[in-house]
């Protein structure tokens, strides 16, 4: 694993806009694993900067994310298809068609999962974004997830549903349930890059640097992977 600890936030962000923009560059067709949350953003706007001021090209890029919640869809303003189109999508040029995410309205979610499975087989990620929750968890892989599992249906832990309640008016309102891409599927990926800031993510990053490998912290998995880049800003990294 290669680690790189910036002082800032938006040094964090811009050391991987660079690896972002020199993947895009070198393969206008690259398959891009997104990822949601406030950690990402800083990435996001750099790379709509970027296609405004240089031109760098999407509309052959196609993208799979990470997860979304169960029970929302693009009319939710709390959705992940809503995020990811408002903050990124929507600024670039790439064609609605080659974006996709779970669908957290499907009927049967057992089937979207197998949809989902089958999509992500035939897409390998050229890069996978990630974030890492205060517990350890990539996706909504929360603790205990088998390193084998692939989409599935989660239900939220008490530990991520407060983190994300900052996102949403009430702590109830956050969904309990989502769906999420596997630990298999994002190892599946040539190339992570995961990010980190601020201390509240101290802990969680020593883990996955330095602690076991284990399925209690999901993302100590990252340590078997071939092609993983931690990008962290120093709060983040104060325990390493």
């Amino acid at each position: 694993m290669k680690i790189v600890i910036q002082k800032t936030y938006e040094e964090m962000s811009e050391a991987a806009f660079e690896m972002m923009r020199e993947l895009v560059t070198r393969n206008p067709a690259a398959v891009l694993g997104l990822a949601t949350g406030t950690t990402p953003l800083g990435l996001y706007e750099r790379m709509v900067k970027d296609h405004r001021e240089r031109g760098t090209s999407y509309k052959n890029i196609r993208t799979v994310n990470l997860d979304e919640y169960v029970g929302l869809g693009p009319e939710s303003d709390q959705s992940y298809i809503y995020f990811m189109r408002k903050n990124l999508f929507d600024r670039l040029d790439i064609p609605r068609e080659n974006t996709n995410l779970p669908n957290g309205l499907a009927e049967n979610l057992e089937r979207e999962c197998e949809r989902y499975n089958r999509l992500l087989a035939g897409m390998q990620q050229d890069i996978q974004v990630l974030g890492i929750g205060s517990n350890g968890h990539i996706a909504f892989n929360e603790p205990g997830t088998p390193f084998g599992a692939e989409t599935h249906v989660v239900a939220l832990a008490e530990s991520t549903i407060r983190d994300n309640a900052r996102l949403f008016a009430r702590e109830e309102d956050v969904p309990r349930k989502a769906l999420t891409m596997g630990l298999k599927n994002i190892m599946h990926a040539k190339q992570i890059l995961i990010l980190a800031n601020g201390a509240n993510k101290a802990h969680a990053v020593r883990g996955l640097v330095c602690g076991p490998v284990t399925e209690q912290l999901p993302a100590s998995v990252l340590q078997l992977h071939p092609d993983c880049t931690l990008i962290v800003d120093e709060a983040a990294a104060s325990l390493l």
